[in-house]
């Protein structure tokens, strides 16, 4: 068996494309839910929100998937959050961790929880952010909390003790999972495994590269070489 197959770790995948959804419904079980967001969703040229959350909810079924809300006012994103848990199916509202403004959004992810909704805060990168997030939610209620240990990493700083204290302090709330997100290499997955962290979000360039895992080290160098060598030719490169 694969070292993926013999992962605990949920992989989830993180896109706007519809084909790219559905292909992995159909053709990659390892895939386990979907997270989405405003900037993925504009970058796969979405304009209508609904009519695409609807389509994708269609398309996984079962499976978990966020949708996240837009506005930087908490009422409305409390209205936004309502509209989307109305689409069913099994899905998270995601709900940033402050607005623009810097102003913690504990209090309506507070509400929204203790109503039943099952919401995915995103874009924490501190512990000071997880504490008041955990404490914020309702025992009984599933949540996902989203840190962004790709983003850590890009400031100089290991993101794997962050994460593994994370998973320490949510101990007695089997209903809160930790997401590593934004991944920047297929290494992330099993670093993501061995702290504890329940899901690992990635885009579609860090899940092409699943078939390598295993891969033998010689056999791939010696891959890099004929793609260099190929290259190179194909160039028509003279000295």
């Amino acid at each position: 068996m694969s070292r993926t197959g013999n992962l605990k770790i949920k992989l989830f995948m993180d896109g706007a494309e519809i084909a790219s959804i559905r292909r992995a419904v159909a053709e990659m079980p390892v895939i386990k839910g979907f997270t989405t967001n405003p900037t993925l969703m504009r970058k796969a040229g979405i304009t209508d929100y609904g009519t695409f959350a609807r389509e994708a909810i269609a398309v996984v079924g079962k499976l978990p998937i966020s949708f996240e809300v837009f506005s930087d006012e908490f009422d409305e994103m409390e209205r936004e959050g309502r509209v989307i848990r109305g689409w069913g199916g099994n899905t998270y509202v995601k709900i940033p961790v402050t607005n623009t403004r810097g102003e913690s959004a504990a209090p309506l992810i507070k509400k929204l929880s203790a109503d039943g909704i099952a919401l995915n805060v995103t874009a924490l990168m501190t512990l000071d952010q997880v504490r008041t997030v955990r404490d914020a939610l309702a025992p009984k209620t599933p949540a996902i909390i989203s840190i962004f240990a790709g983003r850590i990493a890009d400031t100089g700083v290991d993101p794997v003790p962050l994460m593994a204290e994370a998973k320490r302090m949510l101990k007695g709330r089997p209903e809160i999972e930790l997401l590593w997100a934004s991944p920047r290499e297929l290494l992330n997955l099993f670093q993501a495994e061995e702290v504890g962290c329940d899901i690992l979000t990635a885009t579609n360039d860090v899940l092409a590269k699943l078939p390598l895992v295993g891969k033998d080290l010689g056999d791939y160098s010696l891959d890099t070489v004929k793609m260099f060598y190929n290259d190179a030719k194909a160039a028509g490169y003279r000295l």
